[in-house]
């Protein structure tokens, strides 16, 4: 990367999660301090291929740090998994002057960026937004915290419905790959049992829990489900398998769904985010490229674009281990 970088590119792509707009705050304010235009890319790819483009100041960006979803919007773009549609992207950002991009999003929208900036010498640095958390390279991703405070906050107002009734509640949970949701949230919730992508614990098991826990003066229970769980087809599934072996439990089924995506972020995923955008801006500056900006023990840290999207995350074992001696 030979030429001067003086005016970026900022889109978020993919599904929407808290701290994006911090994020997107932080890249423009970082801009503004070192003298750089900014330029804002509304609908992610689809946006770029066809120009919708506005240049944001350090005012444009006032009051949205508190602010869920994305000023910028985002969308889903086919065309720009063609050639010809990243071709057109390309046109269309050096027609309006870019010299680098910074993408707040996750895997997918990583992968994109990486083979934009091999076939075109672009520079481009991702900033991780998911819930999920499930991006090598980085400890926690822009929206997670939020994510679990959500999802725990929706578990106490269930339980105090299944403590009233005396029932049991499923309540699934995002995490379609990755258990990070559901195994914290399980934990800080208080959860009997959490069922996760990595650990299949299987219908008996499940059963022979859930019969321990009547047994122990338990008159209603939680189960947090991952929706990548595979004990049953679904939860529903689930549902219907403990109706049908321990026909003493009114069981519910709480499907959390896009709650978790919503809502104000969280003093950590603002702060993360703040981070996260002067390390993007500062690492283009310092001429790196097709990197994603992550944190490691606290200190932000670069991962190459191609080992985040192909790298996997490892569940806590530790966590694991305090769950099965918390649902004792």
């Amino acid at each position: 990367m030979s030429k001067k970088i003086e005016r970026i590119g900022v889109m978020t792509s993919g599904g929407d999660s808290p701290g994006m707009n911090a994020a997107i705050r932080s890249v423009v304010r970082t801009c503004a301090y070192h003298k750089l235009e900014c330029v804002g890319i509304y609908r992610g790819y689809q946006g770029l291929i066809e120009g919708d483009f506005k240049t944001l100041d350090a005012r444009s960006v006032n009051n949205i740090i508190n602010k869920g979803g994305t000023i910028l919007k985002s969308a889903r773009s086919k065309e720009f998994r063609t050639r010809e549609g990243r071709d057109i992207a390309f046109k269309m950002a050096k027609e309006k002057g870019l010299d680098a991009l910074v993408v707040i999003g996750g895997d997918g929208s990583f992968t994109g960026a990486m083979i934009f900036s091999q076939e075109n010498d672009f520079p481009v640095m991702g900033i991780p937004g998911t819930i999920d958390n499930d991006i090598y390279g980085t400890s926690s991703t822009l929206g997670y915290d939020t994510a679990l405070n959500t999802v725990v906050e929706a578990i106490d107002k269930i339980r105090d419905t299944a403590s009233s009734h005396n029932r049991l509640f499923f309540v699934e949970v995002m995490g379609r790959d990755v258990g990070h949701i559901a195994l914290n949230a399980g934990v800080g919730a208080g959860a009997e049992e959490i069922l996760i992508p990595e650990e299949d614990l299987g219908k008996e098991r499940l059963i022979e829990s859930l019969k321990r826990s009547r047994a122990s003066g338990k008159s209603s229970s939680i189960v947090v489900v991952a929706e990548g769980d595979k004990t049953g087809e679904n939860v529903f599934d689930l549902k219907y398998y403990v109706e049908e072996n321990l026909p003493e439990y009114e069981v519910r089924v709480s499907v959390l769904g896009h709650m978790q995506r919503g809502g104000s972020p969280s003093c950590w995923d603002r702060v993360l985010a703040s981070r996260m955008g002067v390390k993007a801006v500062e690492s283009l500056l310092d001429g790196k490229t097709n990197y994603m900006v992550g944190i490691k023990d606290s200190m932000m840290a670069l991962t190459p674009i191609d080992q985040a999207v192909k790298g996997k995350t490892d569940i806590d074992l530790e966590l694991l281990r305090v769950s099965d001696i918390m649902t004792t």
